[in-house]
């Protein structure tokens, strides 16, 4: 895959919904600074505006997790930590907030799952779009975030994440980013960054791979 084109990136706006972003329960789960979700939200309507100025795609990312869509793993789950199920289809907290996507931008549905490529159409889409670079964004890093960055970059996508538009729920921000820029290779940046709208330029294999002379005569004993 090839890069510096901007329309082979897609931005994906991942479970920006009511029951992720607001309520007194929302609150209790993002720690000690909410402000810190507020701040994702606020970037990521900010990212979907510069995105859709730079003639950058936008999909959506939702989130359903009514019990008939659950497995049993996550029932159990469920029952073990006294959750309930969020985002059912239909109510107020499966609305996407603060953001509305456009009639010509793609949602995806992700039925109690984490990862965006187990939802219907969505790999395929990007398939069919010649999408190569996603940039992320959404709810949250450590969940949902990171299951799509995971298998993106198993995939063969490069990988952006925004790190003005997430927020971590379990783990240490700083060490979640970190974490994916070493084991996924991604760049974590913010949307003020100019490189995050456009894909890594892909250098042939002889460049990467191939040591160098002078690390070849370093490596030999004398």
């Amino acid at each position: 895959m090839s890069g510096g084109d901007p329309g082979r990136t897609a931005l994906v706006v991942v479970d920006l919904q009511n029951d992720f972003c607001a309520g007194p329960a929302v609150l209790a789960r993002s720690g000690k600074d909410p402000a810190a979700l507020e701040r994702a939200v606020v970037g990521c309507v900010r990212a979907v505006a510069l995105a859709r100025e730079r003639g950058v795609e936008v999909v959506f990312v939702r989130f359903a997790g009514d019990p008939e869509h659950q497995g049993p793993s996550w029932r159990s789950r469920d029952r073990a930590l006294g959750k309930r199920p969020k985002c059912l289809d239909g109510s107020w907290g499966a609305r996407f907030h603060a953001v509305v996507p456009a009639p010509d931008e793609r949602v995806f549905t992700k039925r109690a799952c984490f990862d965006a490529f187990l939802s219907d159409g969505f790999e395929a889409y990007l398939g069919a779009r010649g999408v190569s670079h996603l940039v992320l964004a959404g709810l949250y890093a450590d969940v949902c975030v990171d299951s799509t960055a995971r298998t993106a970059f198993q995939k063969g996508f490069h990988v952006t994440v925004l790190a003005d538009c997430t927020t971590a729920l379990h783990l240490p921000y700083d060490s979640l980013l970190r974490f994916m820029r070493v084991v996924y290779g991604a760049r974590t940046t913010t949307t003020d960054d100019p490189r995050a709208w456009t894909a890594p330029v892909d250098r042939p294999e002889e460049e990467t791979c191939a040591p160098s002379p002078d690390r070849t005569r370093a490596a030999r004993p004398d």
